[in-house]
């Protein structure tokens, strides 16, 4: 590849699943990948159960932001080749007109800081959600570059939301 793969992970809050995959992606994914994420109603804010999780695995977070998926749409942005919403609110809603028409996928995931009960009870939905988006882009990560070329990608994410 001549240039990495850019990764757009979108959630509504850009709080918690968003955050994780785009972190762990950027973990994983090497020189091949670059990943980001936003939220159409941003909260301003990271989960702290969300950063905990990451740092536990020894993922880097710095830099992370809750952010608007609009920052991604406005001229100068990265053009991004693949665009993964991850929680099924963000899934329905109507998105910004993506610059190079990247591909899409939806990977739903149920929102761990819905999670009642103790701090350990939240952190535990955090870690599981973190090792369900872990599945899938490991699978990702390991795909052969003829597979992420524009028009295989397409069909390379949906069929990932399968695993």
């Amino acid at each position: 590849m001549a240039r990495p793969l850019n990764v757009l992970f979108l959630c509504t809050h850009n709080s918690a699943r968003s955050v994780l995959a785009e972190c762990l992606l950027n973990h994983l994914g090497g020189a091949r990948f670059r990943a980001f994420s936003a939220g159409s109603q941003p909260s301003g804010r990271v989960n702290p159960f969300a950063m905990q999780a990451l740092t536990e695995q020894g993922i880097d977070t710095t830099g992370v932001r809750s952010k608007a998926w609009d920052e991604f749409a406005a001229p100068g942005a990265p053009t991004m080749d693949l665009i993964i919403t991850v929680c099924d609110s963000a899934a329905g809603e109507t998105c910004p007109v993506w610059p190079g028409h990247p591909a899409t996928a939806h990977w739903g995931y149920a929102d761990p800081s819905a999670t009642a009960g103790s701090d350990a009870a939240k952190l535990t939905a955090f870690r599981d959600t973190l090792a369900l988006i872990r599945r899938r882009l490991e699978i990702l990560v390991a795909m052969p570059d003829e597979r992420l070329h524009a028009l295989a990608l397409q069909q390379t994410a949906r069929d990932l939301a399968a695993h």
